[in-house]
């Protein structure tokens, strides 16, 4: 077990798991103003968010994941900076510079701040911007500090980066290198709607304004919840299952499936094991739940596991991807 669990005698332990519980009406409530359907990809977001970790989000032009972010953030009391990717868009364009100003004695470097000094940066379109830049966002993400001019400069808390990427139109575009694409925690698909949630939008859309959500937690209050995801306790057993389930995704090791050694040429890290119970203990709280099961960590595999796997060829060649690899797998690796 966890060598630290919630409190139910700490104040602060309690007021955050009684905000989360009377909080997911309201977040559903709000959400649902703005955001029609989409039910499994919003949950995927906060799950992200409570974990504190970095978001990607992939969907086909025209799905609203940038209204989707925008709404999300607005349910968080915090600072909110968006960046349009580019192909000419330059590193100092998301950190910052420094410039020369006249001061009180004399010339002098002033450090102006970039887009990436605020609590929830959302970077639309990360991979139509070459790879320099992006690589901008890994020390963000990762260290959440900057280091520019030979100064490391903290990040305000919480920081998160909720990134979309379009997975076609692959002209003109910047395929995101596996390092950092391990470190975002889930890779949220966000696929078309089904017909009754679609006439709904279309319905809603052209008869009135895009709504406003309402602030439900501020900075305070994520950190709060934050420092309590990671106390929920989690068995040994299930811990093992994530390690072993992420393990079973790496070809050419003792006990590997016959079928990962034939579609899969790269399989999923330690960051992953960390992903899938990280991410499990804050679906729990948001569902008003006490412990991890493996159910928790089945329902968040494909999400974590999607862009830390790479298919080959004979995968390709063969129709099958990786979200059926993952599954596959989920049916094949038994619970310990």
């Amino acid at each position: 077990m966890d060598t630290e669990t919630i409190d139910n005698t700490n104040e602060q332990d309690r007021q955050a798991v009684e905000q989360i519980a009377a909080g997911r009406e309201k977040i559903e409530k709000e959400l649902g103003r703005v955001i029609i359907g989409q039910k499994s990809a919003v949950e995927e977001i906060l799950i992200t968010l409570f974990a504190g970790g970095n978001c990607l989000i992939t969907g086909v032009p025209g799905l609203a994941k940038t209204l989707m972010v925008r709404a999300i953030s607005g349910i968080f009391d915090l600072d909110f900076h968006r960046i349009q990717f580019t192909p000419d868009l330059m590193p100092a364009d998301i950190t910052g510079t420094e410039i020369l100003t006249d001061g009180e004695h004399g010339r002098e470097l002033r450090f102006v701040k970039g887009p990436v000094f605020t609590n929830v940066l959302l970077a639309d379109e990360i991979n139509r911007t070459p790879p320099k830049t992006q690589a901008a966002l890994l020390e963000a993400m990762q260290e959440k500090q900057v280091s520019v001019g030979g100064a490391s400069r903290e990040l305000p808390k919480p920081f998160f980066v909720l990134a979309t990427q379009n997975p076609i139109e692959m002209e003109g575009t910047y395929p995101l290198p596996e390092a950092q694409l391990d470190r975002f925690l889930l890779n949220v698909f966000v696929d078309y709607l089904p017909e009754e949630d679609e006439v709904k939008v279309v319905s809603e859309t052209t008869s009135r304004t895009d709504g406003q959500t309402s602030p439900i937690f501020d900075a305070e209050d994520v950190l709060r919840i934050q420092n309590v995801v990671r106390k929920v306790p989690v068995a040994d057993s299930v811990v093992r299952y994530a390690v072993k389930l992420v393990a079973s995704s790496r070809p050419n090791q003792p006990g590997t499936p016959d079928f990962v050694n034939e579609w899969i040429n790269w399989g999923a890290g330690l960051r992953a094991g960390q992903a899938l119970t990280l991410g499990a203990k804050a679906r729990v709280l948001l569902q008003g739940r006490s412990h991890v099961t493996p159910d928790d960590i089945k329902a968040l595999a494909v999400p974590v596991l999607r862009h830390r796997i790479l298919t080959n060829f004979k995968a390709e060649a063969e129709g099958v991807n990786t979200d059926q690899v993952i599954r596959k797998l989920v049916e094949t690796v038994a619970v310990p």
